[in-house]
């Protein structure tokens, strides 16, 4: 199978939507799948099968620290030239438009995922009007597609409240070798906290440093407990504000890691503090459960389902300090609930391979084809 996709995010970016990506690449590739991606400049030229085009990028004007691409003209050769089964377009909203585009010339079969809360930042930064607005723009890109990809079940419903159709379910993954296998380690520990003592707790976070993140709301906590110290793992353009927010405090910033160091650093910790309301799934939650460690996280839809309604995790509401604090205090005495959140977090995260939900994905694209009326071409030989 040809599969043509556009991404408003790649490498070198480091966000769930890349970790996704990544995985999904090389299912297909595994699969003897050839893949046309199209995302904006700066990604590499290659990856797994996937060959890439950039598309120049700029800063957007409401969240400058992202660069999207606009589609050009040079976006329609290559996909006559690539004669693709489907096109995929992964959180459309710039880039996003060639790929509706050309499934609509083309007669093509169309996918939409939607991974991004947008009308939630524009809440966020107290730009309400714009929400209906942002509603409609999604609604009308992603209307278009012949199935609409959620990445969860809580974000189906809101999806199918605003009127989004054909809905779908593309479900979580991570890495479980990576993260199962990860082991904690000493020095790691004092790269996260190195005013950190042998007995006290450090906390986790991981993720983009990004305002509606609410990361600034972790400071009451170590205000709270002396003792207790802070990991930030990432980057972004709220760095700066929060080194301001969490001075004099035992928070530390490591900037960005990958891989089998980030697997480390979550071996390394006591506990994983995740702060925002604003995700459509979570990917780091799944991430630091499958490395054993249990997990505090602010209230909303897609936390509940992640977390199981809090047998998987500590739930506190976003909205209150003393409840924040309530967890932290509940995660360093209750030694019996922590280890039972521990223990489900690990049960979760074995179910979680990445080739269930790649393979999810690829079912998907043979039912659109099916859809269509139109044969796939088949997979390359000498693979699966």
């Amino acid at each position: 199978m040809r599969i043509a996709m556009f991404t408003e995010t790649f490498l070198p970016s480091t966000d769930g939507i890349v970790t996704r990506l990544r995985a999904t690449l090389n299912y297909l590739e595994q699969e003897g799948h050839e893949v046309l991606m199209f995302a904006p400049s700066g990604a590499p030229a290659k990856y797994a099968s996937a060959t890439i085009v950039g598309i120049p990028a700029m800063p957007f004007i409401l969240y400058p620290e992202k660069r999207y691409a606009l589609p050009l003209p040079r976006i329609g050769r290559a996909i006559k030239r690539f004669q693709p089964d489907l096109i995929h377009a992964v959180n459309p909203a710039f880039l996003g438009l060639g790929g509706i585009y050309y499934a609509w010339r083309y007669h093509l079969p169309l996918i939409a995922s939607y991974h991004t809360n947008v009308p939630a930042y524009a809440r966020h930064y107290k730009l309400n009007f714009l929400e209906p607005a942002l509603w409609w723009y999604f609604r009308t890109l992603h209307n278009r597609a012949d199935i609409n990809l959620a990445t969860s079940r809580a974000t189906m419903n809101e999806l199918e409240k605003q009127g989004f159709l054909n809905l779908g379910l593309w479900e979580r993954g991570v890495d479980v070798e990576l993260f199962q296998q990860a082991k904690r380690s000493t020095e790691m520990r004092r790269r996260l906290a190195p005013k950190a003592g042998p007995n006290d707790p450090v906390l986790l976070y991981v993720g983009r440093l990004a305002s509606e993140k609410n990361i600034e709301r972790i400071r009451p906590c170590l205000d709270e407990f002396p003792d207790l110290h802070l990991a930030i793992v990432g980057d972004g353009p709220y760095r700066r504000d929060l080194e301001q927010i969490f001075a004099g405090t035992n928070a530390h910033f490591t900037g960005y890691m990958h891989g089998a160091e980030l697997a480390e650093a979550y071996a390394s910790a006591d506990a994983f503090l995740f702060p925002s309301t604003t995700e459509t799934l979570g990917l780091v939650l799944f991430e630091a459960m499958a490395t054993g460690l249990p997990v505090l996280a602010a209230d909303s839809p897609p936390t509940r389902e992640v977390l199981e309604n809090g047998r998987a995790g500590f739930i506190f509401d976003s909205s209150s300090d003393a409840a924040m604090i309530e967890c932290v205090r509940q995660l360093l005495t209750d030694d019996e609930r922590r280890r039972a959140i521990q223990q489900r977090g690990l049960e979760i995260a074995k179910t979680l391979d990445w080739e269930g939900p790649s393979r999810q994905l690829l079912e998907h694209y043979e039912a659109v084809c099916k859809a269509h009326k139109l044969v796939p071409r088949p997979v390359q030989s000498g693979t699966r």
